[in-house]
C-alpha cells in the first residue's frame, strides 16, 4: 500500500471514529490525536504568519497610520459603552486562548469587552534611544525586528508571548533587571484611552501622577494604546557562566556578590533544593570562543533549566557563548520549568516510555497527574531566599 493511501485510510477512519464516539469524546480522551495532529501545526502556522505579518507592516511602514485607526475604534467604542449607561465594568477583548496563562478569567464574559488589535511596533528612534510600540507586540516580536539591526531593550523578559501591556500594565522583571530596574523602569512614555474617550499622553514630565500610576494597575486607569521603551546597542552574543553553589547561605552570599557587581549585564539564580544552585552571570559580547558556542534554541537542544542542572551534578563551573536572541528567550520552550509538570507536554517531551503509558492508562494517568501538579506546585514569590526559611 502507498503512503498516501495508507494516510488516506487512516484518515477515513479517523472520520468515522469521531462520528461514532463524538468531536468532544475524542478531544477529552484521546487529546494527544488533538494535540500532535492539528494544535501543533496551528500552532506553528500561527506563529510564522503573524511574524512575517509584523515584518511586513513595519517593512512598509503603514502600521502608524493603522495605529490611528485603531485608537479611534477604541474610542468609539467606549462612547457607545458610556451612551448605553456604562451599566458594566469594561475589559479587553483579548480571548484567554492567546494570554499566557491557564487561567481564563470569568469576567470576560460579564464586562464589556473592549477589542484592542494593536500588535506592532510603530517607530524604532535609534536617536532618542526609543522604540514605540503597541500594546499587543510581544517579546518575540520585539527581539526579532530589534535585535537584526543592532538594538535591543534593556530589561527583557524571557518568554515569546508576553506582551508589552501585560508588562507595563502588571510587572516584567529579567535577568538585567539588578542593572535596569523592572520593565517599568525602562518605559519613558505611555499613552492610555481613559474611561471617558480621551487619549492621554503620560511622561516624567506630562501626567506624571498618570505615568506613575500605571506600572501595576491591571488596566484599572484605562487602556494602553502606546508605550515608548528605552533601547541600548546589541551583541551578537552572551558570554555566560555557570556556577554551581551549595548551602542556602553561600547561594544568598553569591547572588548578592554578582547582582552587586555591574559589570555583569545578566544575573540569574536556579534553586534545584534548599541548598543546591546554579547561579549565572553574563555579558553581551561579539566575538565567541568557537568550541564553547551552544545554541541553546534549537529543537533538539535540553531544556535549559535541565542543561543548567547538568553543572551542578557534574559539580564544576563553564562558560558558554549563546546567541543573544537564543539567551533572550532561554525559558520559552520550557515556560522556565512549567512544562515537566504540563500534561500535553509530558506526553510530547519527555520520552516514549512516557508516551506509551499515557496512552495505556489513559484517564488514570491523566488523574494522577492533576493531582500531582495542583498539590506539589509552589508560589513563588520574588523575596530574598533567607527570609523564606
Amino acid at each position: 500500500m502507498s503512503p498516501l493511501l495508507y494516510l488516506g485510510a487512516l484518515l477515513v477512519f479517523f472520520l468515522l471514529w469521531i462520528r461514532v464516539k463524538g468531536l468532544d469524546y475524542v478531544i477529552v480522551h484521546q487529546r494527544w490525536i488533538f494535540v500532535c495532529l492539528f494544535l501543533l501545526p496551528l500552532s506553528v502556522i500561527f506563529d510564522v504568519y503573524y511574524y512575517v505579518r509584523a515584518w511586513l507592516i513595519f517593512k512598509m511602514c503603514s502600521a502608524p497610520k493603522l495605529h490611528d485607526q485603531r485608537v479611534r475604534d477604541i474610542q468609539q467604542q467606549i462612547r457607545e459603552w458610556r451612551k448605553n449607561g456604562g451599566g458594566t465594568y469594561m475589559c479587553t477583548g483579548r480571548p484567554g486562548w492567546l494570554t499566557v496563562s491557564l487561567r481564563v478569567g470569568k469576567y470576560k464574559k460579564t464586562h464589556k469587552n473592549i477589542m484592542i488589535n494593536m500588535m506592532d511596533i510603530l517607530e524604532v528612534d535609534t536617536k532618542r534611544q526609543v522604540v514605540r510600540v503597541e500594546p499587543l507586540a510581544n517579546m518575540g516580536q520585539v527581539t526579532a525586528l530589534l535585535n537584526s539591526i543592532g538594538w535591543t531593550l534593556p530589561v527583557l523578559p524571557e518568554l515569546d508571548d508576553l506582551t508589552v501591556g501585560g508588562l507595563v500594565m502588571g510587572t516584567g522583571i529579567e535577568s538585567s533587571s539588578h542593572v535596569y530596574g523592572l520593565f517599568q523602569h525602562i518605559c519613558v512614555a505611555y499613552e492610555l484611552v481613559l474611561a471617558d474617550g480621551s487619549l492621554v499622553r503620560c511622561t516624567e514630565e506630562e501626567n506624571s501622577d498618570l505615568f506613575h500610576a500605571v506600572p501595576w494597575s491591571c488596566g484599572t486607569l484605562g487602556f494602553l494604546v502606546a508605550a515608548e521603551i528605552k533601547i541600548v546597542p546589541a551583541r551578537s552574543w552572551v558570554k555566560l557562566r555557570y556556577e554551581p553553589v551549595r548551602g542556602l547561605e553561600n547561594i544568598c552570599r553569591r547572588f548578592a556578590e554578582a547582582s552587586a557587581d555591574k559589570r555583569n549585564t545578566f544575573v540569574e539564580g536556579i534553586q534545584y533544593s534548599l541548598d543546591s544552585a546554579v547561579v549565572m552571570t553574563g555579558t553581551m559580547t561579539d566575538h565567541a570562543e568557537l568550541d564553547k558556542i551552544n545554541r541553546i534554541g534549537l529543537h533538539f537542544k535540553p531544556w535549559f533549566f535541565k542543561h543548567v542542572e547538568s553543572y551542578l551534578r557534574r559539580g564544576h563551573s563553564g562558560v558558554e557563548f549563546i546567541p543573544l536572541r537564543q539567551y533572550y528567550h532561554r525559558h520559552t520552550r520550557s515556560i522556565f520549568w512549567e512544562l515537566q509538570f504540563s500534561l500535553f507536554t509530558a506526553v510530547l517531551s519527555l520520552n516514549d516510555l512516557f508516551f506509551c503509558l499515557y496512552v495505556a492508562t489513559k484517564d488514570e494517568l491523566i488523574t494522577e497527574l492533576i493531582h500531582n501538579y495542583f498539590n506539589n506546585r509552589l508560589i513563588r514569590l520574588i523575596v530574598p531566599a533567607q527570609l523564606i526559611y
